[in-house]
């Protein structure tokens, strides 16, 4: 009796102890929360808009920086002023695409358009449009009435519309030019806006604006008229309190308000954030819930006391035994040992629990490396852009690495020449043939390194990172494992191997942008099938591609033999296209630009043939297709199976096929014989066509008439000769089948300038 009047004297105690915190704690809450809770929120909410502010002047901050990126392209010089864009609409087309690009790589913009102030005033919006209402000109010339380059301004959302205004962005153009004739023009999506100033609210209501720092209004979170007259009032208050930031409690309509204001610095102006949020509906419910507490403690204590002696009885014996295991004894009585004995459950539990956290924590070990390398690829490719300096390295530092006082490098490891080895592999062991190279990489590198680890992607390529002490010096190491890494998959694989390493990065947020300079440079190495090993940090990537020639007169001839159906010959005049770059030493990039210049010149032929080369070739991405092509015979046999054949089989089925023959015949004898004398006539009887005939035929085939192609060809070529040759104007007259005065003014009709003008535009 005396163990059982002390358990339940004990129990008491500690049931009225237990509540005595929730009844201090209820009084607390109810008496502080009118006021504590207010500054609590305010102070809250104050940090949570500078935070979140921050992220709205980057969205605008990036906006004013590609804006300022795209002025200076060259697509925006000079020349546009006296373009005819009419006439010239290839490069109106170019500019419409530009805008489009534009628009879509800016999140907040509602439309990108250009404004040309010349001798006609023309707007791309993004199409080509002549401004010829005067109300409209005057909108866009008081443009060029600001002395900045770049800043922000009020326009009219739409020029057909000058009474209902809206924020915009506007860049002069051409950017190096001290007199700018023109202007890229950003307007705000309001709506897209709308939605990010909407983050400037922690809670689910409440509203937000910008405004300059004189008070105009600029942009709202919501078009109500009840949030219009709010924002007045909330603004009126804001400018009253002065400052350039602050925040404050503001009462409206009995309801509390948190309110936070700064400033953003834009390009010519200043603007300044308001952001308000209601806590009433917050302290309210606290003020309940305290009075709750308080109650729900009373009635907890008074049931405690009531159910103790109860539960005394139930709880006391279990008590005891669980006293007697802790204490590694155990005393039974035999009327407990007739009841079911609890812990001898939680016992074999706890064994069992045992057990299985040991094969967990085994399991864990085991699946550490898979967890390693999830990490690296997630890193290397930028993933974990969010994560800061520090926590990257504790997350290193929990899966094994030693980063402290590290320097970090990574190797990109490119394998090629997998179609010259002539069934040993097969297309499509792309996986199995970079997984052999991955394990023979990390055996060799764990063998030099205390530090490296591989990062497989499958697609003969590899990514190492290293880490190495801050002081230590790595070049010659480096080398000899990558002298290691080359002789080996050589000697196994046979294939050549590509190995580029980056600069040394003394943080760790710093290896994804260190990997993809250094993935990039692989671009620059030599398109041929044998191995090398570049160094970021002793090369000069700028300095490393010479001035390549484009083989003009190859492209002609490979678009001739497509035309006409020639399938052998297209095939090796493209075997010698690619074999002039690789004579001339161009690198991988420079092989790829020129490959897909042929291929744009080949799409555009067959075009010109009245084909549909999306038809002709499916939905396919045929240039997405030939990026990923990184070996010589690989892209001969694609041209080959997925272009030339495709098409001479199309152009064979085809009923005109005869007709198209005898054109690209009289195009073969007109370039062989542009320097010469040529009339139509002459070129008839060659093809043995009536010249009547032959004129509507040219012209039906080719689009053009037939004077027009021979003129375009004549001036091709001597475009040619100005740019590559030293000949005297002359002399390149004859050549091209012109006397000297008539070949001045048709050179110049046809480019716009004089020839002497166009060589020393293009002389090195």
């Amino acid at each position: 009796m005396l163990r059982g009047k002390y358990f339940r004297n004990s129990l008491a105690l500690i049931l009225v102890i237990s509540s005595i915190p929730g009844l201090i704690v209820g009084g607390v809450i109810y008496g502080i929360a009118g006021g504590w809770l207010e500054q609590a929120l305010l102070q809250l909410h104050k940090s949570q808009i500078v935070q979140r502010a921050s992220n709205v002047d980057d969205q605008f901050a990036y906006m004013e920086t590609s804006l300022a990126h795209w002025a200076f392209d060259p697509k925006f010089n000079s020349n546009l002023y006296e373009t005819l864009f009419y006439r010239d609409f290839e490069i109106a087309r170019d500019i419409t695409k530009t805008l489009n690009v534009m628009q879509g790589s800016t999140p907040l913009a509602k439309n990108v358009e250009l404004y040309l102030s010349g001798p006609q005033s023309t707007r791309f919006h993004p199409e080509y449009d002549a401004v010829t209402d005067k109300a409209v000109e005057a909108m866009y010339q008081d443009i060029f009435t600001h002395d900045n380059m770049a800043f922000w301004m009020q326009l009219a959302a739409d020029p057909t519309d000058l009474q209902e205004q809206s924020l915009a962005l506007v860049h002069k153009i051409p950017g190096v030019d001290t007199h700018p004739f023109g202007a890229v023009i950003v307007r705000i999506n309001e709506d897209k806006a709308a939605n990010l100033l909407t983050t400037l609210t922690p809670y689910n209501v409440g509203e937000t604006f910008l405004m300059q720092s004189g008070g105009t209004m600029l942009l709202t979170s919501s078009k109500s008229p009840d949030s219009a007259s709010f924002n007045e009032i909330l603004k009126q208050e804001v400018v009253s309190r002065g400052g350039r930031e602050g925040s404050f409690l503001f009462d409206y309509n009995k309801n509390m308000y948190t309110v936070s204001y700064g400033t953003l610095q834009r390009i010519g102006t200043e603007w300044m954030y308001v952001s308000a949020s209601p806590i009433s509906a917050i302290t309210k419910p606290v003020d309940f819930v305290s009075k709750l507490i308080l109650s729900a403690s009373a009635a907890a204590l008074l049931l405690a006391l009531i159910l103790s002696w109860y539960a005394s009885r139930k709880i006391y014996s279990p008590v005891r035994r669980l006293v007697a295991l802790l204490n590694g004894h155990q005393t039974i009585t035999n009327s407990a040992a007739e009841h079911h004995d609890e812990f001898t459950l939680i016992e074999k539990q706890w064994v069992h629990l045992s057990r299985e956290s040991n094969l967990l924590q085994s399991k864990l070990e085991e699946q550490l490396a898979h967890v390693r390398e999830g990490f690296l690829l997630q890193l290397i490719q930028g993933f974990l852009y969010s994560y800061s300096e520090e926590d990257l390295r504790e997350r290193m530092r929990g899966y094994g690495w030693e980063v402290d006082g590290k320097q970090f490098i990574v190797m990109h490891v490119q394998l090629t020449g997998l179609a010259n080895l002539e069934g040993r592999f097969t297309q499509g062991d792309e996986g199995l043939i970079t997984f052999a190279a991955a394990n023979m990489v990390e055996e060799l590198s764990s063998s030099r390194l205390s530090q490296a680890d591989v990062i497989n992607f499958h697609d003969l390529s590899l990514g190492l990172l290293i880490m190495l002490p801050s002081e230590e010096e790595y070049k010659e190491a480096l080398y000899e494992l990558s002298s290691d890494i080359v002789n080996g998959i050589n000697k196994i694989l046979k294939l050549q191997v590509s190995i580029i390493i980056s600069k040394p990065a003394t943080a760790i947020d710093q290896i994804p942008s260190f990997y993809e300079e250094a993935k990039q440079a692989s671009g620059y190495r030599n398109f041929v099938s044998e191995n090398q090993i570049m160094d970021l940090e002793s090369i000069d990537t700028a300095k490393e591609t010479n001035e390549q020639r484009y083989p003009f007169a190859l492209e002609r001839e490979i678009v001739q033999a497509i035309r006409t159906g020639q399938q052998p010959e297209a095939e090796a005049l493209i075997t010698s296209f690619l074999d002039a770059l690789l004579e001339r030493g161009a690198k991988e990039m420079e092989v790829q630009q020129s490959m897909l210049q042929l291929l744009f010149s080949i799409f555009h032929a067959i075009r010109q043939l009245g084909m549909d080369p999306n038809q002709l070739f499916g939905t396919a991405n045929m240039y997405e297709q030939f990026t990923s092509l990184r070996e010589p015979d690989k892209m001969l046999g694609w041209f080959s199976h997925k272009i030339i054949r495709p098409f001479v089989r199309e152009l064979e089925a085809r009923s005109d096929v005869q007709l198209k023959k005898v054109v690209e015949t009289a195009k073969i004898y007109l370039q062989q014989r542009y320097m010469q004398e040529i009339s139509l006539d002459t070129c008839a009887d060659y093809t043995g066509m009536n010249a009547v005939a032959l004129s509507k035929a040219f012209k039906q085939v080719t689009g053009i008439n037939f004077i027009d192609y021979l003129t375009e060809l004549r001036m091709d070529k001597a475009k040619e000769l100005l740019r590559d040759t030293e000949h005297k104007i002359n002399d390149i007259a004859v050549q091209v089948g012109y006397q000297h005065s008539y070949f001045n003014r048709i050179f110049k009709k046809h480019t716009g300038f004089t020839p002497s003008q166009y060589r020393d535009m293009h002389r090195i």
